[in-house]
């Protein structure tokens, strides 16, 4: 009866990694391998300066990314306006893309743990894809200045496809590219979009504490397994 129960303890207190049967990680880009917002921040104000709009905090950034740059500027123009136009929003949407393109990386890191997650995973031989609801082009140019994009065999950007996450579309796209299947997927996030995209594939589905959430506390969202660093993993 011991047995049982130290076994059952091990058993619910196992991570849910398991690396020895992954055949594919899935990553989320912003706010769980990187921390971007700083530099999101000082392009969507020079964006504002340039159209003669106010300025966001810092803060204010840090709680409004995470869906894409769509969703970003739909809650920059609610908190100016309390609207959103969609003549203002296609300004501001054209206007910081550019901006932001041209200093992609100034400030952007690799949060803590990161690099030697990414290292375990290669050493086992594991294939790896970013899924981002970032524009594919500037996660590709943000992940190369970084000097991890080699890590990756496929980048799937929110204008990839018709739909981004929490649509499941990008991760179920992301197995058939690389011909694996879901029990042999995992996905890292760390927003509600993740967890939500990652139960809807039916993908397990493991977040970081520190990412990007709009704002809300990440266990609302009852994810799997939450971790504070991803070499935790290891």
């Amino acid at each position: 009866m011991r047995k049982a129960c130290l076994y059952f303890f091990i058993r619910c207190n196992m991570s849910l990694v398991q690396l020895e049967r992954r055949q594919l990680v899935l990553f989320d880009l912003d706010g769980t391998l990187v921390d971007t917002a700083s530099d999101m921040y000082r392009a969507m104000n020079l964006t504002l300066d340039h159209l003669g709009w106010s300025r966001v905090t810092e803060a204010q950034i840090r709680q409004w990314v995470g869906q894409g740059t769509g969703k970003l500027c739909d809650a920059v123009l609610k908190h100016l306006f309390e609207e959103v136009e969609p003549a203002k929003h296609q300004m501001l949407l054209t206007t910081y893309l550019e901006i932001y393109a041209q200093e992609l990386c100034v400030t952007s890191r690799l949060f803590e743990g990161v690099q030697a997650f990414l290292d375990e995973c290669k050493a086992r031989k594991i294939e790896m894809a970013c899924v981002t609801n970032k524009p594919e082009q500037l996660a590709r140019n943000l992940l190369e200045t970084l000097k991890i994009g080699d890590y990756f065999d496929l980048v799937v950007g929110g204008d990839t496809l018709p739909v981004r996450k929490p649509d499941p579309l990008p991760l179920l796209h992301s197995v058939q590219v690389m011909k694996t299947t879901i029990e042999n997927t995992l996905m890292i996030g760390d927003s509600k979009n993740d967890v939500e995209a990652a139960r809807r594939a039916g993908i397990d589905c493991i977040v970081v504490s520190y990412g990007y959430n709009h704002g809300e506390n990440i266990y609302d969202s009852h994810p799997q397994e939450v971790v504070d660093r991803l070499d935790q993993l290891i």
